[in-house]
């Protein structure tokens, strides 16, 4: 099978597709045509959330697609998020989504990260205090927001995880929890392997979906020579190296563009690295590890520490 046909099993029993489509950070007027473009290639999962104002967008990406018969609704895996204004309204965030997105379920609704700011303040995404400070509730807990979770209507979201989590985070919700999530989605790539928490979501049987697979603008992996080594020899960007070792983790990866012709690369270029290739990347990761060097790019001023050991 080519490396961007392969789909994992979710404890739920549905498949998500191993690669697909970030719409974080798209801008206004390209993601529907990033979508759509995408699924047109050959993606069949499309990841998007309420906080990134774009998901009218990416629903006319996929009704467009629709529409033309390319697709059928459920030919396609998509996934948004809970934002953190609406963890006392679980409900009503799913059907805003739902709303936005212009479908009648999501395959996949996440917690998008494991705190609750408040959902009555100056603004309805990012709430601030006269400090500027992030309008955050203390008093609430991430495993309320789960509870709430649980209970939303199987028809409207398939199946219900969570994003940004820590083991501590997870060790905190599972003992509380009736649905073990069925993913949980965190930054993840070489300079950040997150390997504890890679391990323990595979332990309680909670797939990972990486964001973030190649670090950032000007990420420094593009050049670490551990991956142009491995890019090198098989002949490949390092971009392709760095997407394709997620899938080698057993972990889905988003790739995020509104580049035609990198949307298609991302896709066809992916390949099966192999145990020699892994074990280059893993020494790369070790070390960074071991001399405390971990870099991660997605961390929002919320003034909280969310257990990752690199914030620690």
């Amino acid at each position: 099978m080519a490396a961007a046909d392969v789909r994992f099993k979710l404890n739920t029993g549905a498949e998500i597709p191993a690669l697909g489509l970030g719409t974080w950070q798209s801008g206004p007027g390209e993601v529907a045509n990033a979508v759509y473009h995408a699924i047109q290639a050959g993606y069949r999962h499309i990841d998007g959330a309420f906080c990134y104002g774009n998901e009218n967008e990416v629903g006319q990406g996929i009704k467009k697609a629709i529409d033309a018969g390319i697709v059928k609704r459920e030919d396609l895996f998509v996934t948004t998020k809970l934002w953190c204004s609406y963890h006392d309204r679980v409900e009503e965030g799913l059907e805003t989504s739902l709303k936005n997105l212009g479908l009648e379920y999501v395959d996949l609704y996440l917690m998008h990260w494991p705190l609750a700011m408040n959902s009555k303040g100056n603004h309805n995404v990012f709430p601030k205090l006269a400090d500027g400070s992030r309008d955050i509730v203390h008093s609430h807990s991430h495993v309320t927001t789960w509870k709430d979770m649980e209970k939303l209507s199987k028809a409207k979201a398939k199946a219900v995880g969570v994003s940004n989590y820590s083991v501590q985070y997870l060790e905190e919700l599972l003992p509380q929890a009736t649905i073990v999530p069925a993913a949980n989605q965190i930054e993840n790539h070489p300079s950040l392997p997150q390997q504890e928490i890679v391990d323990f979501c595979k332990q309680k049987g909670i797939h990972v979906t990486a964001y973030s697979p190649l670090g950032s603008t000007g990420s420094p992996l593009f050049t670490a020579a551990p991956i142009v080594e491995v890019a090198n020899k098989r002949g490949v960007t390092p971009a392709t190296v760095l997407l394709s070792w997620h899938i080698a983790r057993g972990s889905s990866v988003l790739a995020k563009s509104v580049t035609p012709a990198r949307i298609e690369a991302n896709r066809k270029d992916l390949i099966h690295l192999d145990a020699d290739d892994l074990a280059t990347i893993k020494k790369y990761s070790d070390d960074l590890t071991a001399n405390k060097k971990l870099q991660r790019f997605v961390f929002p001023p919320f003034g909280k520490n969310f257990g990752f050991p690199d914030k620690l």
